[in-house]
């Protein structure tokens, strides 16, 4: 284990060291902490205009989409989870048989271009609004709620409504943070579909942003910034390493708030947390 957490923290460790480096340093040295410091690499990270549309992109379609996301999911699988729901069994089939078979990339392409969603964070949300995962997942956990519950809150002349957000929901923070961690994680870390439907480059996600530096380079990304002090002119691979410390801290450091959660509500049959 002690092996194990050696080889996962270490590539973030030197990606660490590099970032707060001088373009001096030998890339071939292995070194845990810098030679020199420096906050230049920062400084043309945090100042580049497609790196700072990026950032605030990913963190609108982070917000919006886990948002909608956890909402259609719970109105979703709440009815599903009830014995009486009309064809419960053929409707949670059909959700199924899509996690094996979609349209594919082109189909989804044209429908989006159809809709006029093309350049807008729509384009990345609603296609993937739903994970039939999640679903399966959330309606596990409320059948697993004793009916007790809800057939006391029906006494008391409580609706469906009333009964799923101040009865059900409450009880099932362990499920709805683990999918908000999920969904969140998938948001933020998800290019592809920005590299498609996104044609303006300011409308581009921070991991686009983040793969063309990488990739392809650091000159055209950022070289856009001019810089009147000449100890700011960093080493593209000390801004390659500062740009990826920046696009994978705020995502860490989202995983404490919902920690106490996760274990809890990855045991479906758990009741409360």
């Amino acid at each position: 284990m002690t092996a194990l957490c050696v080889a996962t923290i270490y590539p973030f460790l030197y990606l660490l060291s590099l970032s707060f480096s001088t373009g001096d340093v030998p890339l071939t040295r292995i070194h845990l902490l810098p030679p020199t410091w420096t906050w230049a690499n920062y400084e043309k990270v945090l100042t580049n205009e497609y790196i700072l549309s990026g950032f605030a992109n990913t963190i609108a379609r982070t917000a919006i989409g886990t948002a909608l996301s956890l909402t259609a999911t719970v109105f979703a699988a709440y009815p599903l989870a009830k014995r009486f729901f009309p064809h419960r069994t053929f409707w949670t089939g059909f959700i199924v048989f899509t996690m094996f078979f979609s349209g594919g990339l082109i189909p989804n392409y044209l429908l989006v271009k159809s809709l006029g969603l093309m350049n807008s964070v729509w384009a990345l949300v609603l296609p993937g609004l739903v994970s039939a995962f999640s679903l399966i997942i959330a309606r596990n956990f409320f059948m697993a709620l004793p009916e007790s519950l809800e057939e006391s809150a029906r006494i008391d002349g409580a609706n469906d409504i009333v009964i799923l957000f101040r009865i059900v929901v409450p009880v099932s923070m362990p499920i709805i943070a683990t999918l908000t961690l999920w969904t969140a994680v998938q948001h933020w870390n998800a290019w592809f579909d920005s590299l498609i439907y996104m044609t303006d480059a300011h409308k581009q996600v921070l991991q686009v942003v983040m793969r063309r530096i990488v990739l392809q380079g650091t000159k055209d990304m950022m070289d856009v910034n001019s810089f009147e002090d000449p100890n700011l002119v960093a080493n593209p691979d000390m801004i390659k390493a500062a740009t990826v410390i920046v696009t994978v801290v705020p995502i860490v450091l989202f995983y404490p708030f919902l920690q106490k959660y996760f274990v809890k509500g990855v045991l479906v049959g758990s009741l409360k947390g």
